[in-house]
């Protein structure tokens, strides 16, 4: 689930609320997932990942990484995303482009003290990413990691980002793929609302 902490009543917001939770009414599962795009400047390469979207605070979208992982390393270096939620049993996909940065770090020392201990055990012990020699490894840094106290204290190495949404991309799926795709692009403050052909 998302947390919608405040909302907006720009257009493309309220019809993200009216979407999510339509989602929500059907029992869509994964409904917070959305699939994050990044650009990697020194390969010259796209790369995209799940993440679990947590919160909406006005115009701020976020959720929760190491900030020592690839995709921490492209936001860095890169500071435009693109994000893409689908959610199947209403047949829909939104397409959102956005910048991105860190979140402040009181918020998200807030949201880790929120968490269970074993999601903050996993988050110590893990260098995300990291080539490691087996799984067995990787349990073995879990579990020395949840048997130490304090885990609620978050690691500098872990924290919230924030991505600014500057365009949405509404698209449902229709019969004999009529779809209707719906844009907005946010330019001098103002949204500005067309539709695509199919």
């Amino acid at each position: 689930m998302i947390k919608i902490l405040k909302k907006l009543k720009d257009k493309p917001y309220l019809k993200f609320y009216k979407y999510y939770k339509e989602a929500i009414n059907v029992d869509q599962s994964h409904v917070e997932s959305v699939a994050i795009s990044s650009y990697c400047s020194s390969s010259k390469t796209v790369n995209s990942r799940f993440v679990n979207l947590k919160y909406i605070d006005s115009n701020r979208w976020t959720f929760f990484t190491n900030y020592n992982s690839p995709k921490a390393i492209e936001f860095e270096k890169h500071k435009q995303i693109s994000a893409l939620f689908y959610w199947n049993k209403i047949n829909l996909q939104i397409r959102i482009k956005a910048d991105i940065e860190k979140s402040d770090e009181m918020f998200s020392d807030n949201h880790f003290k929120s968490r269970s201990t074993e999601k903050n055990a996993l988050a110590i012990s893990s260098k995300q990413s990291e080539e490691i020699s087996s799984y067995d490894l990787v349990k073995k840094n879990y579990n020395n990691s949840l048997n130490k106290g304090n885990l609620d204290k978050r690691p500098e190495y872990w924290g919230g980002y924030d991505f600014i949404p500057y365009s949405f991309e509404f698209w449902t799926g229709e019969k004999n793929r009529l779809n209707k795709r719906e844009l907005f692009i946010l330019h001098d403050n103002l949204w500005r609302e067309s539709f695509l052909q199919p």
